[in-house]
C-alpha cells in the first residue's frame, strides 16, 4: 500500500537542496536599490511574480521577512512549508478557493507587520502570465504600491506539460532579477471593467520588464 509522504516531511528534505541549488545560481539583480529601499518597503508593497519563475526567487530573498500568498491545494501546502522554512509568512487561498479569506489575513499582516505581499499573479492554475485582480484589490485597500518582479534564466529545465511551463534553472547558471519601480494604480472602486483594464495594464509592464 502507497503511503503519501506528508508536506511537512517533504519540505524539510527538498528546503536544503532548494537553499543548495540556490547557492549555486549566478545571481544578478536589476534595479534592486529601489525595491530595497526602506522608504518602499515602508508602503507595504504588493509584490508580483510570475507562478513559473519562482524557484530562483525563493533562495535570493530568504530571511526578507515578506510574506506569501498560497494556493490550499496540496501542492499549495508544499509549497507553504518550504517558503516557511526560507523566513517567509504564508496566507493560504486563490482566486478559486478561499481568495476573499486570504486577502483579508493578508491586509491584516501588513497593518501588523508593516511589511508588503507577495502574489504569483497568475496562479494557482493559470491561465498562464494573465494577471488576476486579487493583488490589484488588495493594493487600493491597503493603500500600497504594486512592484513587479521578473526572472531571466539563462539556462533552465521547462515543463512543457505543466500548465505554468515552470522553469527550474540550471545549476550554476545565471539569473537576472529584475525589480520592476513601485506603480501607484488610480482607485477602481471595484468597477470590474477598470479592473480589468489594470489587470492588462501590469501584464503589458510585466512583458516589458522580462525584455529588459
Amino acid at each position: 500500500m502507497k503511503i503519501p509522504v506528508p508536506p511537512r516531511v517533504l519540505a524539510a528534505i527538498l528546503a536544503p537542496l532548494v537553499r543548495l541549488w540556490g547557492c549555486s545560481l549566478r545571481i544578478e539583480r536589476i534595479n534592486a536599490a529601489t525595491f530595497f529601499d526602506p522608504a518602499l518597503q515602508a508602503r507595504r508593497p504588493v509584490i508580483i511574480l510570475w507562478h513559473d519563475e519562482i524557484f530562483p526567487l525563493i533562495p535570493a530573498h530568504a530571511d526578507v521577512g515578506l510574506a506569501c500568498v498560497v494556493s490550499q491545494s496540496q501542492d499549495g501546502e508544499l509549497l507553504a512549508q518550504v517558503l516557511e522554512r526560507f523566513g517567509f509568512a504564508t496566507m493560504r487561498g486563490s482566486s478559486s478557493r478561499g481568495g476573499l479569506r486570504a486577502l483579508i489575513a493578508a491586509k491584516r499582516f501588513m497593518d501588523k507587520t508593516g511589511k508588503g505581499v507577495i502574489f504569483t499573479a497568475d496562479g494557482p492554475r493559470g491561465p498562464r502570465h494573465r494577471i488576476k485582480p486579487g493583488a490589484i484589490f488588495l493594493a487600493e485597500h491597503a493603500g500600497s504600491p504594486i512592484v513587479l518582479v521578473r526572472v531571466i534564466m539563462d539556462k533552465s529545465l521547462i515543463f512543457q506539460k505543466a500548465w505554468d511551463k515552470f522553469q527550474l534553472p540550471w545549476p550554476f547558471s545565471r539569473c537576472t532579477i529584475v525589480y520592476g519601480d513601485p506603480i501607484d494604480l488610480p482607485a477602481t472602486s471595484g468597477d470590474e471593467n477598470a479592473l480589468n483594464q489594470q489587470c492588462c495594464f501590469l501584464e503589458e509592464r510585466m512583458h516589458d520588464l522580462g525584455c529588459r
